[in-house]
């Protein structure tokens, strides 16, 4: 990547607004016209998810993803309303406020608000690399379980119960069941009729707008039942207006009680974000720069929220759109977001046309759509600590409070990485006796392989740090008690790095093996992994002439120390210093 001005690092679109030409441009108008129409639908539906008013979701739609294109570093990454985030700021403001009120819409706002403040601030600071200390199956976890919320959270529209609004899922699911005989079925038939027509429609052509082309089919399918006479809903009608600006309720009071809220939805939408800006890297070779998507994603919600955009972030459908549809810059996201403004203008006064079972039948799609049964497939079969971590996350996301649930996630995958990394493999080496250059293998893979009985060999797999240290400790302790050895050579090429605890244990192994009358030898340690040694003057108390390039030179220089008694009484003569000495000896 070419080295950025201080301009192009202040206003990152300076760097590719010079590659745009009139076949680029072209292209992006093409892409931007595929993107609106894809929003329109998804907009309206994922802030009915959020509680917002359907108009919410447009607004989103129309605003972060202009901002996000020119303060990010993906070419295309499309930004606006997503799933995950939708329901996650439900369950934070629906504990405050009744869904769809207008206390509701300001504390969103300020939620929007804080969220941005902290990625803006989470990217100046260069904190990009935190995105990759959250699993994978962290997320498949959280997404699964939300799909699963969301569809569950859409059956009072589809069965036309009333249910109130914030209820448990179990409590949903039981009140349904129990309530099946009220079911509304002309209700009934506008969600499943307008699923059905999704489903076909998307069956046929993945390219056809299956979402927009389902809600009017469902519209005209109410309409045909009778509508609001058979007890068929419908959304508001929406304003055709373009997004006022107000200035979000900062008081320290709201932004103490949405602060922990904040947090895991900044968290996950710089996620999402940098997750499907590198899936699309891979295929276009841009290199993506997680520090700055972390500025573009921060300013695109802290600017969002003071033009009623509630939070948003990547969104993997229309980023996944935009990139097939031909895009070649960031211009691409804008026209979508212009284009969206001015259908806004003309077809917001038709929302009123649009039956809430008709939603509540598209937003099932979309919550079904969220579980990745291929990737939870491969985790069952993969990992049992990482079935553990997903299984974790899900049922934490379907009983405990979202943000929880994130959090909980990514504790237990950290719990588990470092239950793995503190007991890193050490193994016993000896050379082979079948091999004509004394090739050194681990002794548990043939029988009968001899070892010398003053020097032991073993290789340590793994960093030596602080929570490595009591299984480490053990396998010396052990080593200890044996009878005869009194030297140790450690391969240490699978060592990445040694930290102070591990450093100042070493200190002292050392010295125990020089009152046995040995010494603790190393061979291969790579120099970065020899930091914490030499700066702390650890390398000189074990002394610098018991580290080597290589195990052969290592043994070379050790085999002098052994007791020579000791050498023409064994039998194992398995180190080429053995056989020259015999050469030498006449035996």
């Amino acid at each position: 990547m070419a080295k950025r001005t201080n301009a192009q690092k202040i206003f990152p679109f300076l760097q590719w607004l010079p590659t745009v030409t009139g076949n680029t441009l072209r292209a992006d108008l093409m892409a931007g016209l595929t993107g609106a129409v894809i929003v329109l639908p998804q907009g309206v539906a994922f802030a009915m998810i959020a509680g917002m008013p359907p108009i919410y979701g447009l607004y989103t739609a129309m605003i972060t993803p202009i901002i996000a294109a020119l303060f990010g570093s993906s070419h295309h990454l499309i930004s606006g309303p997503t799933t995950a985030i939708s329901i996650v700021v439900f369950a934070a403001i629906s504990q405050f406020a009744p869904e769809g009120s207008a206390e509701f819409v300001t504390l969103a706002l300020s939620l929007t608000f804080l969220a941005g403040v902290i990625q803006l601030f989470l990217g100046l600071i260069r904190m990009g690399t935190l995105v990759n200390f959250v699993s994978h199956t962290v997320i498949i976890g959280f997404t699964a379980g939300a799909g699963i919320l969301i569809a569950v959270k859409q059956l009072k529209h589809i069965f036309g119960i009333d249910i109130e609004s914030g209820t448990p899922f179990l409590e949903i699911i039981w009140t349904i069941l129990t309530n099946i005989s009220a079911t509304n079925w002309y209700a009934f038939g506008v969600a499943i009729g307008t699923l059905v027509i999704a489903l076909i429609t998307k069956r046929i052509s993945k390219k056809l707008p299956y979402m927009l082309i389902a809600m009017i089919g469902g519209s005209v399918l109410a309409i045909l039942l009778g509508g609001e006479k058979n007890g068929i809903t419908f959304v508001e009608e929406m304003p055709a207006q373009l997004p006022p600006f107000g200035v979000p309720d900062l008081s320290f009071e709201t932004l103490q009680k949405l602060a922990p809220n904040a947090f895991a939805i900044a968290l996950l939408g710089l996620i999402e974000a940098v997750a499907i800006a590198r899936s699309i890297a891979l295929s276009t070779r841009q290199q993506i720069d997680g520090n700055q998507e972390f500025i573009g994603q921060g300013l695109s919600n802290l600017v969002g929220s003071f033009f009623s955009s509630y939070a948003g972030s990547g969104s993997f459908t229309r980023s996944g759109v935009n990139h097939q549809a031909g895009a070649k810059t960031p211009i691409a996201a804008i026209v979508a977001a212009l284009l969206l403004m001015g259908i806004v203008v003309f077809v917001a006064p038709l929302a009123a046309y649009l039956p809430i079972p008709a939603m509540g039948g598209i937003i099932l799609l979309v919550g079904f759509s969220l579980f990745d049964l291929k990737h939870i497939k491969e985790i069952l079969k993969a990992s049992r600590l990482e079935t553990a971590v997903l299984a974790i996350t899900f049922f934490s996301t379907l009983f405990l409070h979202l943000e929880f649930a994130i959090y909980l996630g990514i504790m237990f995958s950290l719990i588990f990485y470092l239950q793995r990394t503190s007991k890193p493999n050490i193994a016993t080496l000896a050379p082979d006796p079948e091999s004509t250059n004394h090739r050194f293998i681990y002794t548990i893979r043939k029988e009968g392989i001899k070892q010398c009985p003053q020097l032991k060999v073993i290789r340590i797999d793994g960093s030596l740090y602080f929570g490595a240290m009591e299984h480490v400790t053990k396998f010396f302790e052990e080593m200890h008690e044996e009878n005869g050895y009194n030297h140790v050579l450690i391969v240490a090429r699978g060592v990445n790095f040694i930290d102070l605890t591990a450093s100042e244990w070493l200190v002292e192994e050392a010295k125990r093996w020089e009152e046995k009358g040995g010494g603790l030898y190393f061979s291969g340690l790579k120099r970065i992994s020899q930091d914490v040694l030499q700066n702390g003057g650890f390398k000189e108390k074990i002394g610098k002439d018991h580290f080597y390039f290589h195990k052969k030179e290592a043994i070379a220089k050790i085999y002098i120390k052994l007791d020579k008694k000791i050498c023409r009484a064994c039998t194992a003569r398995i180190f080429f210093e053995c056989e020259q000495n015999d050469a030498l000896s006449g035996l």
